[in-house]
């Protein structure tokens, strides 16, 4: 298997920096499948190219299949595993260039913080759907896709195309978005892994498709085939990415019937060790990319209310948040931790908020509010109620002051607990508002999440308090700074585990205690 990725960016050896591979060494990686190598076919100022050539063993594969895999005979031995992309390629480069797919690079970093022109090659990717799915994946992640269908041999034309194709690739990508677009898609494309499928995958898919795949047009289908059509795994992935916050708009719904023939929740899905899934009739992610989706209903709504009627859990808690900034007469307001903006747009669009400021840690985040805002072509009143700025929630900013309100919306629990104290004295004691707003997840509602028990909704929630933990919290700050405070359900009011999400709204005392 080759992949290759070139730059011509001045100069192009600097893409030995950015994947942490010197361009003047062959570098070996054994895997347990076979030997990936790295090295540079081309390495100048104007052009630079690095490879990844992964040889497979396919009796190696063979011998670590499962005593439970099923067994293909002479189908472990007669693949096309060591020729073509697939899951094995994704897992080699998921493991050779493990530092690059996290966007870090200390002698470079302001390079790998941006797009960089890229290019993209694979000979021969086993595509399930044909060159148009490799369009309809690749296309609006900002690639340029030139997807060329592989003929069962040239000599006869009429046997028709084959199940591969050749992809290129030509972009300006941040290199890890590029790497991880790889990591996730090429099985995808493939629709067939070569180990067995556990709960793991989940958070593998989770962090590779970090500020792409949520906004994706096919991230049903994706989702769908990276977890191999596991019900269970799918669910439990849109409840994880439903608690990004307000990148992802999908909602969680009831349980739902397994699919005829599908794996009991919780069980690992076998694969041969030929990698190749069990075949079916028809492909419904052609037909319709679009999955069942948990949801969770709308306050107020029953049970078996139409799946369209309902309403995301994410956009509920904005509505929600937007509704008590409205209740309380808020005139200007800061978004604490603002993320991509969906909240800065949905205040953004509402003309009795004079003032909407939005900060966060990250610069990349906030560059992304700015292009899902439309910054730069916002008329210029409403741009003139905007304000965008880089900063920290633990360190005194005396920018945060003179805001009626501030709002920390799904912030806190990625906050590691013995920094809360300074989050408390920046926003409340030095910055004080007139009203603070703050929602977080309720861990006890983490059961109505199949495979979600016991784990916290996403990877980076340093903690997830209960209902009783958050309503101590809320006291302290409240006793501490002067604030008094009422707490709201946000999502459906289970009797028995209370809301999804809980959301506390402060108001300042005229004196502090």
């Amino acid at each position: 298997m080759l992949l290759t990725i070139s730059t011509t960016l001045r100069p192009a050896t600097d893409l030995g920096f950015l994947l942490h591979k010197h361009p003047d060494r062959v570098q070996e990686f054994e895997q347990s499948f076979g030997m990936a190598r790295v090295f540079y076919p081309e390495a100048g100022e104007d052009r630079c190219t690095a490879a990844l050539l992964l040889e497979v063993d396919p009796v190696r594969l063979a011998r670590s299949r499962g005593s439970s895999s099923p067994d293909f005979s002479l189908g472990q031995y007669v693949n096309d595993r060591p020729y073509a992309a697939s899951s094995l390629l994704a897992s080699a480069l998921a493991d050779v260039f493990r530092t690059a797919r996290t966007g870090r690079c200390a002698s470079r970093q302001d390079l790998a913080d941006g797009p960089i022109p890229l290019e993209i090659g694979l000979p021969a990717l086993p595509c399930r759907g044909g060159a148009d799915l490799a369009h309809r994946l690749f296309g609006p992640l900002g690639w340029e896709v030139g997807a060329e269908a592989v003929p069962l041999d040239p000599g006869f034309p009429e046997w028709g195309e084959s199940r591969y194709v050749r992809l290129a690739l030509r972009g300006d990508v941040r290199l890890a978005d590029a790497l991880n677009h790889l990591y996730v898609l090429l099985p995808v494309l493939d629709d067939a892994k070569h180990y067995w499928l556990a709960g793991d995958e989940v958070d593998k898919l989770v962090r590779a498709g970090e500020g792409w795949l949520a906004g994706h047009p096919d991230k049903g289908l994706i989702t769908r085939r990276y977890l191999g059509r596991r019900w269970a795994l799918t669910r439990t992935a849109f409840a994880r990415l439903a608690e990004l916050g307000d990148d992802v708009e999908e909602s969680l719904d009831p349980p739902v019937e397994e699919e005829p023939g599908a794996e009991a929740p919780g069980s690992a899905a076998p694969v041969s060790g030929a990698g190749q899934a069990e075949p079916d009739i028809a492909d419904p992610d052609i037909a319709d990319p679009q999955i069942v989706e948990p949801q969770i209903a709308e306050p107020g709504r029953t049970p078996d209310a139409a799946p369209e009627e309902r309403v995301p859990l994410n956009t509920l808690r904005r509505e929600a948040v937007v509704a008590v900034l409205e209740e309380v007469g808020a005139r200007t307001v800061l978004d604490l931790g603002c993320g991509s903006g969906q909240l800065l747009s949905a205040l953004l669009a509402k003309p009795a908020f004079a003032k909407v400021a939005g900060m966060d840690v990250s610069a990349r985040a906030l560059a992304m509010a700015k292009r899902r805002l439309r910054a730069d072509r916002m008329p210029d009143a409403k741009r003139a109620r905007l304000e965008l700025f880089q900063g920290s929630l633990t360190y005194t900013d005396a920018r945060l002051a003179g805001y009626d309100a501030a709002v920390l919306m799904e912030v806190v629990e990625h906050v590691d607990p013995p920094r809360l104290p300074a989050l408390e004295r920046v926003v409340f004691g030095a910055a004080r508002p007139a009203h603070v707003i703050v929602t977080t997840p309720n861990v006890e509602h983490n059961v109505r999440y199949e495979l979600l028990a016991g784990a916290r909704r996403h990877p980076d929630h340093r903690f997830e308090w209960s209902r009783a933990e958050f309503a101590r919290w809320v006291a302290g700050v409240c006793e501490t700074y002067g604030y008094a405070a009422e707490s709201r359900p946000v999502g459906e009011d289970d009797p028995e585990v209370g809301a999804p999400t809980q959301m506390a709204v402060f108001s300042r005392r005229e004196e502090r205690p």
